[in-house]
This record gives structure tokens, C-alpha cells and sequence, in this order.
């Protein structure tokens, strides 16, 4: 099947949402299917236009400097869409690249699918723009309405869509890559220059350091829990708007930067607990990283978590919101954090069913049935969850 995959980020760039598109157009490939990929230029690419890859034009997102949104015209993706003749076109991003895509592709009576992957209009409160979130929650809505099909990541998340108006929903789940993430990658040297001896607990963020992913959280929590525990080492990977402040606000902190592959695998495994206090993710693959890692994971019952860890069992939870639980779950975790737990063990084992292959293919299935329905005649408003 030919499939146009349209996303406003990607490798090189540094995200879950770029990894994970990577991750789908590669397995869509290897199972045979032709993808052309449609993405923006991001700075010092090549221009490329070709049976594969087309790198339209684009620009910096506001308050996101380092992403950018891409630029066509409807016209220009219609004549597009024509030469190539795709069965469907997927969006993997919400931005005007992605709503002409869609666009386009109604007009010329192409199947169309969508992936919901972050509640964009939550972020508004974080910025001081709380007035913004009811219509940016609009603009989401209306173009997810040009899609036969929306993919979410969680169940949760489609009820809450469904609830605000958002129709034709699956549940599509993430994975994660277990022999990547893995306790065996555990780095004494690391830890060394993390100045953790070794019965030293490691508590460890990964994510950006943005207002939305409320990362000044979890450091505030560490640094009280610290000065009753004062071996207790902090590890924020990383970067983002609030990276300066971050730092000149918790001195003793070890602000370790961007790492990816297996230096970021490295990381996971070199540390002991996981934090992550973030309410807007849509699911946040770096919950089932930390669980492949076999940390003691730390969060709220939400997202990711709220699907793969059960309090108590193979992480701690604290009630969506309630900052004083927070503190509270991660010492819960700290306590069963040493090496061997069986909180530690139950993790891995739940990352290790988790598996990307699974998630892909039913992705694929859904993608290739959307087509085949789109052929047959005009796709109803059910959802197909």
C-alpha cells in the first residue's frame, strides 16, 4: 500500500514523538508498504524531493525554537497527492503542514488517519495563556474531524477526546524496546561522575525541561527528601527553556543534557528511582523506558502509568495533581529502590510485555482497514476503538 506519512518532526530531532514516528515509518517499510515521508526542512538539512522523502518548508514554533511547523499549501499537497497516489495519508503531528495534508486529501477522496499524541491546548495554562486552551482544544478538534480515523495511546485519553466532542478513535498503545532499555547497561564509571557511591540511591528525570512537564517538581521533592537522606543523587537528562534556571535553583543537582541510544540506556540503568511528574503527557514513553530499566518508578496515575504500573506493585502512583502525594509516592519508591527489589524486578517484567512489534503491527492492521473502507464507500462516525 502506499502510504503518506506527514509529520512536523523527526530525527535528527530529539523527542519522543520524533523517535516514534521513525519507528512506525521503518516497520511500514520493512512490511512491504511505500511511504512517502513529508516533513519540514529542519536547519542545515539538505533539500530532498523524492519517491521517499519530501522536505517541505517550514519555520520555528513559538516557545519551541530548536522544532519547527511545516509549510504547504493545499494545492501544492493536492498535486501531490495525485502524482503519487497514496491510499492514505497519515498525520502524526497537529500543525498547518498537517491540516492542508488532510485537507488535500479529502478533497481528492483519499482515506486520512491521525494521531493524538499531545494535549497541545493543556500546555496554555503552563505559558500563561489559559485563556488560549479552549481554542486551541477547537483547532485540535477541527482537524482531528478531517481524519477517518484519530489515533490515542490509552484508553483514558479516548474517553476524555470522546467526552470533548473528538470522533473516530482507536487506541493504538506505545511500546518500548526492552533489549535497549535494560538493567545490564548499569555504568559504575557513570555513576562515578555522578559522585554516587555505590550505596548511594540515583533518582533520575528524563524529558524536556519545559513549564508543562513540571520537572521543578520533582526536583523540589529531591531536595527535601535529601536533607534527610544526604547520599541521594539527582540526575536530570534533558534540555529546554528552564534548563538555566533549573540549575542556578539546584546547585548540587547533576544537569547531565541530551542523550540518546545507549548513552541515554546508560543513564536509565546507572540510576535507582525514576520521577516523573509531568500532567499533560498524552502517555510518555519514558515511563515504560524507566520500567524496562528496572527503576523504581515515581509518577501520578495518569498516562503511561496509569496503564502499565499499579501501585505498590511495580511502581508508586500518586493521585493526578495532589503535589504533597507526590513527595510522599517518591519516597514510597526511594524505599524500594535497591538494587534487586522486588518492586525493581516486577518493572522490568511488566516493560518486557510491552512489546513495539505487537503495538506496530496492530497500527499497520488499523492503517491498511481504514483504506480498505475509505474504497468501499464513506467511513461512518463510530469509533474503532
Amino acid at each position: 500500500m502506499q502510504i503518506a506519512y506527514v509529520t512536523e518532526t523527526y530525527p535528527p530531532e530529539v523527542n519522543g514523538v520524533a523517535l516514534t514516528t521513525a519507528r512506525a515509518v521503518e516497520h511500514l517499510r520493512a512490511a512491504g508498504h511505500r511511504v512517502l515521508l513529508v516533513r519540514p526542512r529542519q536547519r542545515g538539512e539538505a533539500a530532498r524531493d523524492d519517491a521517499d522523502e519530501w522536505r517541505c518548508a517550514g519555520g520555528p514554533i513559538p516557545m519551541y525554537p530548536e522544532l519547527r511547523y511545516g509549510l504547504a499549501t493545499r494545492a501544492a499537497l493536492r498535486r501531490r497527492w495525485r502524482a503519487a497516489a497514496p491510499a492514505l495519508v497519515h498525520v502524526a503531528t497537529p500543525g498547518p503542514l498537517a491540516l492542508a495534508a488532510l485537507s488535500a486529501a479529502r478533497a481528492e477522496g483519499i482515506a486520512t488517519s491521525a494521531d493524538f499524541r499531545t494535549n497541545f491546548h493543556a500546555y496554555s495554562r503552563h505559558y500563561r495563556l489559559g485563556w488560549l486552551e479552549p481554542l486551541v482544544l477547537r483547532w485540535l478538534r477541527r482537524l482531528h474531524d478531517q481524519a477517518d480515523c484519530n489515533f490515542v495511546p490509552t484508553a483514558a485519553l479516548a474517553a476524555e477526546l470522546a467526552a470533548a466532542g473528538f470522533a473516530r478513535l482507536s487506541v493504538s498503545g506505545r511500546g518500548v524496546d526492552a533489549r535497549l532499555f535494560d538493567p545490564a547497561r548499569r555504568d559504575p564509571a557513570l555513576r562515578a561522575r555522578w559522585v554516587a557511591a555505590e550505596g548511594d540511591p540515583v533518582l533520575l528525570h528524563v524529558g524536556r525541561l519545559a513549564p508543562e512537564k513540571n520537572v521543578a517538581l520533582a526536583l523540589a521533592a529531591w531536595e527535601r527528601l535529601r536533607a534527610t537522606r544526604p547520599g541521594l543523587r539527582m540526575v536530570v537528562v534533558g534540555d529546554g527553556p528552564q534548563r538555566a534556571a533549573l540549575q542556578r535553583r539546584h546547585p548540587q543537582a547533576c544537569f547531565a543534557g541530551v542523550h540518546t541510544g545507549e548513552a541515554l540506556a546508560r543513564h536509565y540503568a546507572s540510576a535507582d528511582a525514576f520521577a516523573f511528574p509531568s500532567l499533560t503527557d498524552t502517555f510518555g514513553n519514558v515511563t515504560l523506558e524507566a520500567l524496562a530499566s528496572g527503576l523504581a518508578y515515581a509518577g501520578f496515575d495518569t498516562a503511561a502509568a496509569a496503564v502499565h504500573v499499579v501501585d505498590g506493585v511495580n511502581g508508586c502512583l500518586a493521585r493526578p495533581g495532589d503535589v504533597a502525594a507526590f513527595e510522599a509516592t517518591l519516597a514510597a519508591a526511594l524505599a524500594q529502590a535497591e538494587p534487586g527489589s522486588a518492586l525493581r524486578r516486577r518493572a522490568r517484567e511488566t516493560a518486557l510485555s510491552a512489546d513495539w512489534s505487537a503495538v506496530l503491527q496492530r497500527f499497520e492492521s488499523t492503517l491498511c482497514g481504514v483504506a480498505e473502507r475509505r474504497a468501499a464507500g464513506p467511513i461512518a462516525d463510530a469509533a474503532l476503538a
